[in-house]
């Protein structure tokens, strides 16, 4: 019961705080800006529904993964990009408007996507031919609770009232980068025997995943000639996944708990590498220039 409160209404409940302070910092025209230059987007596309099943797929070969594990992985792949990736992007001095209409923006386009790549994965690696039904109302329901609905709020609080806003923000921000450590130490609890007993086999693909794409995602932006803040952004963007998705796409869709374990173990991972690649890239971004 403790584990469902945890997950059904507490760190929803944290991500949506999150989201609100970091709506806090953005006008409308930081949204116009990246409508305006959509590169940067076109790059985060080709990062993250291309590059990241590709080489998600050729590891997998490589570390001789498969079977479930394997299907587990690319369902993983597959999913949109996470929510946390928002704070990630903030912490490193990233483009924060830009992160989140990426987030936006993934969350449609998987809802095509997902269901091509999770039926391939499963007749290549099970030779299982099955339709794949994304839970569409549930994920636009989450995207918008904890994304679009508290980010607007926080925008909608800075126009109203904009000097205590500037004011709160920094305080804001503090707690939202308590709050988030907080659901990795809750991540890391609450799915500890799963962590256990699948750590050796399993996690150093993860681990390696992970950083893989943070830094492919940050090295083709720079290759397209972004700026240092839009390249630290997609490579987030390019590595930080719904992990929930896929658990709920694992367990609730496809009914096998064992491809649940990839995501698990890569939600809780994801966020040390995350939160390491944004704190080192933190030091070379100044504050005006992100």
């Amino acid at each position: 019961m403790q584990g469902d409160i945890l997950s059904s209404v507490l760190l929803p409940g944290i991500l949506a705080f999150i989201m609100f302070s970091l709506g806090l910092g953005l006008t409308p025209a930081d949204f116009r800006r990246i409508l305006a230059q959509p590169r940067a987007l076109l790059v985060g596309v080709l990062c993250h529904f291309l590059l990241l099943p590709l080489v998600c797929f050729l590891m997998l070969k490589a570390f001789g993964v498969t079977g479930v594990f394997a299907v587990g992985f690319m369902i993983l792949a597959a999913c949109p990009t996470g929510t946390t990736s928002n704070l990630l992007t903030y912490l490193a001095r990233g483009d924060v408007a830009l992160a989140l209409s990426f987030t936006a923006i993934a969350s449609v386009i998987t809802i095509f996507t997902l269901p091509l790549l999770v039926t391939w994965s499963l007749g290549h690696f099970l030779g299982e031919a099955r339709a794949v039904n994304v839970p569409v109302g549930l994920m636009m329901g989450q995207v918008a609770v904890v994304l679009a609905i508290p980010a607007s709020l926080g925008m909608f609080v800075r126009h109203r009232w904009p000097q205590p806003s500037l004011a709160f923000e920094p305080r804001a921000t503090r707690i939202a980068t308590g709050l988030f450590l907080f659901i990795v130490v809750a991540a890391v609890v609450k799915n500890w025997a799963l962590l256990r007993d699948n750590f050796a086999t399993l996690a150093p693909f993860a681990v390696i995943l992970n950083v893989t794409m943070l830094c492919i995602g940050f090295a083709v932006a720079l290759a397209v000639r972004l700026s240092r803040s839009q390249s630290v952004t997609l490579g987030i963007e390019t590595a930080v996944q719904n992990a929930a998705l896929a658990l709920v796409i694992a367990s609730s869709v496809l009914k096998v708990d064992a491809m649940a374990i990839p995501g698990a173990l890569y939600g809780v991972l994801m966020y040390a590498g995350g939160l390491l690649f944004a704190l080192t890239m933190r030091r070379h971004i100044q504050p005006d220039q992100a």
